[in-house]
């Protein structure tokens, strides 16, 4: 088994390397990751350290910072098609904005939590600015005709997790089950409710 990973990563270094992606544009490396997902990670690694940076400043919170990129990550390959090159149209401004509202959705999990913090950051706090003109009940309606599409396994951790503000190990001793597994289930759970999201409602959530 370590033998066939070795040569699968010598062979996916050997495909990067040779077709020269890492000099190719963000909004072409995207694209050819559809259907070569190992090019992917030269995306994650152009801008992962600049994500984090921009999470913690506004989030102040480095654990939570790491969980923002990570699910910023996973929106951009998903939703990957939504994304239309065109003039003016840059790849970093899209997976900015997509940082900026998956931080939001932190944020606002902490405001409701009871946390309170300064945020001095430009662009956060114009989003922040638009975002209250959206009503709150839209953006719910709109997620829970998503569960309402899923699997039961997943709606029920997605929506103890992410609208009744579960920690992972309260949902674990509530199902009797481990973090880990808990853990597993909302990583894939929120894969199926990307994928099962339409255009519109991707537009309303992200």
């Amino acid at each position: 088994m370590l033998i066939r990973q070795t040569i699968l990563a010598h062979m996916e270094w050997f495909s990067i390397n040779n077709e020269n992606t890492a000099e190719l544009p963000d909004e072409e490396i995207l694209r050819r990751s559809q259907t070569k997902p190992w090019l992917y990670e030269i995306l994650v690694n152009r801008y992962q350290t600049a994500f984090l940076r921009k999470a913690i400043g506004i989030i102040r919170d480095e654990e939570d910072a790491q969980e923002i990129v990570q699910d910023t990550f996973t929106k951009i390959y998903v939703n990957a098609n939504s994304f239309t090159p065109h003039a003016g149209a840059k790849f970093s401004s899209w997976a900015y904005r997509i940082l900026l509202n998956t931080t939001f959705t932190y944020y606002q999990k902490k405001l409701k939590q009871g946390q309170r913090f300064m945020v001095f950051d430009p662009d956060f706090e114009q989003l922040v600015a638009d975002k209250s003109v959206f009503d709150e009940e839209e953006v719910r309606d709109a997620v829970e005709r998503i569960l309402a599409r899923l699997p039961g396994h997943f709606a029920f951790v997605l929506r103890l997790h992410y609208l009744e503000h579960w920690s992972h190990k309260d949902i674990a001793e509530k199902t009797g089950e481990q973090v880990g597994t808990i853990k597993a289930r909302i990583h894939r759970a929120k894969n199926a409710f990307r994928k099962e999201s339409n255009t519109k409602e991707i537009e309303l959530i992200l």
